[in-house]
């Protein structure tokens, strides 16, 4: 088999969690405001994935409604009990991080499948965020999580605690206690995952902020509560080496940007034992487009071999602590899935299941079986909107892409519009539309920017086209974004100027962080919310 190639998930994939049933290895990664929430990715060989399902599929499971970007639902920690016969999902509903306070929910589901039934969310605390479970060997549970210090004078920005769980009165059993302070000066600790081996417990956390400076870090200790020794060699995976202090208080940290290193912002792991008792790690990084060191893609999930030393740490297989581009496969049989179609016709009447919508259950405001073979799509508010938006959008997984929609709509109002966008979040996005112009006395198109809260109308004069169906098409060559229609999807005509594909990125856009590009298709209708667009299709190449 041919090595495994970094990161196995691109584009907006942060925060994975791997879990292992039987010869099953299953992956969650964050989703923040999108709908469905924490996609769920199989994989039989550790080097082919597939999504598969999603764990919160409703707004009854996950409330985002008017939660500003980047906030919602952060870092899930997937486990399998086989003693239960249960999957654990643990999650952290992040409401708002206003003057540093990290107001947070903390969230358990389980189920007997990876897709479902889950069962209600039991709340668990507030005390922090990304909440993990260990299942341990004596039937007992614990969660781990950091608790955020907002006091002056006390290690900011809080330790790692741990609580145990008492799963009959689905209740924590006392209070969280601090446990660990971390095994490097880079601060900024989160993300802890428990594990056990050899009478070991270990913690595996992330360190240095989300940023540059990210990082994995271990401890262990015999006893669960502690003391826990760091790992002599911390950190044990990074794309920045030569740092061992927090120099400043910004996540980002653009300032330990590695040139020598592909993958940039490596941190966040979390470790599974395959069949053959091979041990891999998943973690995630950034790709920066340069030299802006702005990352369009958001946190990409990538993946590492790892072994565990004779006196019981865990190191990269092939030495050293920089996470490798390329990897050793498992000697696992090679599962390969399906490709999947580049374009999604609209013909079942289930949403496709690489289609999400900010905040809200797309399911409010679609229809695939009004007019078959069409995905009706009934607009609401503005795209700027943080409540009802009626966006349907793909990850961009690539900066070498062409996205192609037909789509019919006949406007009436200037509040009416619908169209194609490239959207980082609410703040900042380009939408190539249609609408009406009372100046032309019919329908037209124009380019819609927000940039950083700044509405800009991006052509000095519309475009007058007639009511038949309209083609649409974005084209993203590396830092180059550009649009073009067409009538009969053959001739398209370029409109608009060259974007910098750049500005969509937690290093440009001033309002939202942690997230990722997404392209995709949407209608507004600000005045009544019942006017819709009938798309056709929906095409996604990746040209690379």
């Amino acid at each position: 088999m041919e090595h495994i190639k970094n990161p196995i998930l691109p584009g907006f994939h942060p925060d994975p969690c791997i879990c292992r049933q039987n010869d099953n290895y299953y992956m969650a990664v964050s989703s923040f405001e999108w709908f469905p929430g924490v996609p769920i990715y199989h994989s039989k060989d550790m080097k082919n994935w597939k999504l598969i399902t999603h764990c919160l599929e409703n707004n009854a499971l996950a409330d985002l409604r008017r939660l500003p970007s980047a906030k919602g639902v952060w870092a899930p920690c997937l486990t399998w009990c086989k003693e239960d016969g249960l999957f654990y999902l643990m999650y952290s509903i992040m409401n708002s991080m206003n003057a540093r306070f990290f107001d947070v929910d903390n969230y358990l589901i389980t189920a007997p499948s990876i897709y479902g039934p889950w069962s209600e969310p039991i709340y668990i605390h507030s005390a922090g965020f990304d909440p993990s479970m260990l299942h341990d060997e004596d039937g007992r549970k614990w969660i781990t999580s950091l608790e955020w210090e907002t006091r002056d004078g006390y290690h900011k920005p809080g330790e790692i605690c741990i609580v145990e769980y008492d799963k009959e009165k689905k209740h924590i059993m006392g209070n969280p206690k601090r446990i660990w302070r971390g095994g490097t000066k880079r601060g900024c600790i989160e993300g802890p995952h428990m594990y056990k081996r050899n009478g070991y417990y270990y913690l595996m956390c992330a360190e240095g902020g989300t940023g540059y400076g990210h990082s994995v870090t271990v401890g262990r200790s015999m006893n669960i509560l502690g003391p826990y020794e760091s790992d002599p060699c911390n950190p044990i995976l990074t794309s920045t080496p030569d740092f061992n202090e927090m120099d400043n208080d910004d996540a980002v940290k653009l300032n330990r940007y590695n040139p020598e290193s592909y993958l940039q912002k490596s941190g966040h792991g979390s470790i599974v034992m395959t069949s053959l008792d091979e041990v891999y790690m998943v973690h995630h990084c950034g790709r920066p487009l340069l030299p802006d060191l702005r990352c369009t893609l958001g946190r990409e999930t990538c993946i590492q071999k790892m072994y565990w030393t004779e006196d019981g740490w865990l190191r990269l297989f092939d030495g050293g602590n920089i996470a490798r581009t390329e990897v050793v496969p498992s000697e696992l049989s090679e599962h390969i899935w399906e490709n999947e179609s580049e374009r999604e016709e609209f013909d079942s009447v289930d949403m496709p299941i690489h289609f999400y919508s900010p905040r809200i259950d797309y399911r409010e405001f679609t229809s695939l079986t009004d007019r078959k073979g069409y995905l009706r799509i009934r607009g609401q508010e503005s795209m700027s909107s943080l409540n009802r938006v009626s966006l349907v959008a793909h990850k961009l997984t690539t900066l070498h892409a062409i996205v192609t929609t037909k789509m019919d709509f006949k406007p009436e109002v200037y509040q009416q519009y619908a169209g194609i966008l490239i959207y980082y979040d609410n703040m900042d996005y380009i939408m190539l539309r249609k609408t009406y112009s009372e100046k032309d006395d019919g329908s037209v198109i124009d380019l819609l920017r927000v940039k950083n809260g700044e509405r800009i109308e991006l052509l000095e004069e519309a475009v007058s086209v007639s009511d038949e169906s309209i083609y649409f098409q974005i084209r993203i060559e590396d830092r180059e974004t550009e649009f073009f229609w067409s009538m009969d999807g053959e001739e398209f005509h370029h409109i608009g100027g060259t974007y910098d594909t750049s500005e969509f990125s937690d290093e440009f856009c001033k309002n939202g962080e942690f997230t990722g590009t997404f392209v995709g298709i949407g209608c507004v209708d600000a005045l009544l919310h019942e006017k819709y667009a009938d798309f056709d299709y929906f095409e996604y190449q990746c040209k690379e």
